[in-house]
């Protein structure tokens, strides 16, 4: 990330900012220290001392010997910001080494090491630092390490944790395939993975850093006369706290404002240097989609039991507006499965977590259109009514079932969670339900497999648990994210046939998204094409595939080997899809177009219906759709 996306990040948390611009500040004072007309801080008057603040000559004060206040604050200032941050990077320097060793070798090593950082741990740190500068006697330079040495522990513990999951990645596997030695793997795979974490870590313990010097020179431990730090000052002054308090307290200040201003800006960096945040989000996301639109469109005259109806989603990420869906309109009725397909970033997940408002903001915003769900408006609607529905009447497979599981339960008790949110069912018929739902998607050992956690299951047993939890309250509606990516060719075959016989048995309507043109033909009773965030066709399945419309879907399905035709190309579409923070006017794909023209490339395409329910976003269709 360059210097400018990270400002402009670490800018948005205010509190940040104004730390920042705080401690800006206090270090520009501090280094300017030689040049600015102060008095000498070591020069002693005792006729003048514990001046008052804004005396002649002094403006605050001065101390128990008669030294200028402001002289001393700011090169005390000036020594104390120098041990923070020498201690703090000593700190994570050895920490980090500690860490990234235990973590990538592991085993005995590892257990080694760790054992000599829980001895360190299991002192209260304050009283280590203490018998440290008592062994190595009083001084600044001791006490700086000493403070250095018992915030190692926390440095090591997190690089640590942050190695153990990168030292088993396929990236440092095929490094150790390619002949790289030990050393040169931490240093050039492992290092610059965690070297973010090692940041964020300085970031917000350089204040603790010098709160814990300023303890021990309060203490006399620190810096000894006549140099002075912040905590030398205040240790100083706190003999004639009622009489002159002025001598205490401004040093007290100042250490507050530094250790403030540093946290505040320790906060800013984390956020604005975790990759999960780089979007912009740097807040919880809110329990729905935010709803921001001028007008609801009317009901369909003819309801079905899903509508969507001009539906526009999108990511306000700073000044730019990414609009993943721009005015999808859509319909699946009981018992009905509708394909929905596309190239990957074409807003077919979108679609699917704009119906429950399950799209995080900030920074997704639902800008435009309506969801109905048997005739309810489900956008704007109260959460309690959202919630009633997620899980119960609408289900939803999602694509990374180890996302979805959580890591900390057994499959069992979150398939018993999933029924008893929606129902008050006994644990033990809970259980029976979802020992069934498990022999229903073909888990073998199913009673053994309702105790294991997620992480002892393979990709394809995760998301078979996945789709049992979302047939766990027997829904209305089920939205299937690629919900066979994960699973073998026979059991995905099984999964199509359960959820073919549930729409059939049940009238189970599903919104089934994926890649694959053959579940599209197995499964689905009609298909919507999507392309930049729009619906460019829809129509019956068998229409689509025989004769497609829209050269897009055109070359969607030329991309496609079939099986007993012999030898022929498989044409590739030239080009990518357009960003949709800058879609070009007209028809998105007439860059990738071989049949474009001019007249495409301006105004609006409206998705015109023809015979046959179909329909096509298009002005030059394939063949007798025209």
């Amino acid at each position: 990330m360059n210097a400018g996306a990270f400002l402009k990040l670490f800018a948005r948390n205010r509190l940040a900012a104004a730390g920042g611009l705080i401690l800006v500040f206090v270090v520009l004072i501090a280094l300017a220290a030689p040049i600015l007309p102060l008095q000498d801080p070591y020069a002693q008057d005792t006729a003048d001392k514990f001046l008052r603040p804004f005396s002649d000559g002094h403006f605050l004060g001065t101390d128990h010997l008669g030294r200028d206040i402001l002289s001393r604050l700011i090169w005390g200032t000036r020594l104390s910001l120098v041990v923070g941050l020498v201690a703090s990077f000593g700190a994570a320097f050895f920490g980090s080494i500690i860490g990234i060793v235990a973590g990538y070798f592991g085993g005995r090593t590892d257990n080694w090491l760790m054992r000599g950082i829980d001895m360190l741990m299991a002192f209260p740190y304050i009283l280590l630092a203490l018998a440290i500068v008592a062994a190595l006697g009083p001084g600044l330079t001791n006490a700086l390490i000493a403070v250095a040495v018992v915030n190692i522990p926390f440095f090591a513990r997190n690089i640590r944790g942050v190695t153990v999951t990168l030292a088993h990645k396929e990236f440092v596997d095929a490094a150790r395939l390619s002949g790289m030695t030990d050393i040169r793997i931490m240093l050039s795979e492992i290092l610059p993975n965690v070297l973010p974490v090692i940041v964020i870590a300085m970031s917000t313990t350089v204040g603790w850093m010098i709160l814990e010097t300023a303890g021990l020179s309060f203490l006399g431990l620190g810096s000894q006369p006549p140099v002075a730090d912040l905590g030398s000052m205040l240790g100083e002054g706190r003999n004639a706290l009622i009489t002159d308090p002025h001598a205490s307290i401004i040093p007290g200040i100042m250490i507050f404002v530094i250790v403030m201003s540093v946290n505040l800006m320790g906060d800013g960096i984390r956020d604005a240097l975790d990759p999960r945040l780089r979007s912009g989000a740097l807040t919880r996301p809110m329990a729905r989609t935010l709803v921001d639109r001028d007008a609801v469109p009317e009901p369909p005259a003819n309801p079905a039991l899903l509508d969507l109806q001009d539906l526009r989603t999108e990511f306000r990420v700073g000044n730019r507006t990414l609009k993943a869906l721009s005015g999808v309109s859509l319909e699946v009725r009981p018992g009905e499965c509708l394909g929905l397909i596309g190239e990957s970033g074409s807003g077919k997940s979108v679609t699917a977590l704009s119906v429950m408002g399950l799209v995080a903001s900030p920074p997704g915003v639902i800008a435009g259109g309506a969801v109905r769900y048997a005739g309810q408006e489900l956008l704007g609607a109260p959460f309690s009514e959202l919630r009633e529905l997620r899980g119960n009447r609408i289900s939803y497979i999602f694509q990374d079932p180890l996302a979805t599981l959580h890591p900390l339960y057994t499959v069992g008790d979150q398939i018993v969670e999933a029924i008893q949110a929606h129902r008050s069912t006994p644990n033990a018929q809970a259980r029976a339900r979802a020992l069934e739902l498990l022999n229903a998607v073909r888990i073998p050992n199913a009673e053994r497999r309702l105790g294991d956690y997620p992480h002892e299951l393979s990709g394809g047993m995760r998301q078979r648990v996945g789709i049992a939890m979302a047939l766990a309250n027997e829904p209305d509606l089920i939205i299937a994210d690629e919900p066979t990516t994960a699973l073998d060719v026979t059991v995905q075959a099984q999964i199509l046939a359960l959820l073919d016989d549930l729409r059939r048995d049940r009238g189970v309507a599903i919104l089934f998204i994926t890649h694959d043109f053959g579940v599209v033909a197995q499964l689905c009773d009609r298909v919507a094409v999507m392309y930049a965030g729009r619906i460019v066709e829809t129509g019956p399945t068998d229409a689509i595939l025989d004769a497609p419309a829209h050269p897009y879907t055109r070359r969607l399905i030329a991309c496609v080997p079939r099986l007993g035709e012999g030898r022929r190309a498989l044409h590739a579409i030239p080009g990518l899809p357009p960003a949709v923070d800058d879609l070009p006017a007209g028809c998105a794909f007439a860059p990738r177009c071989d049949k474009a023209t001019d007249a495409c490339r301006t105004g609006e395409i409206t998705l015109a219906k023809s015979a046959a329910n179909r329909a096509v976003r298009c002005l030059y269709p394939e063949g007798d759709v025209a």
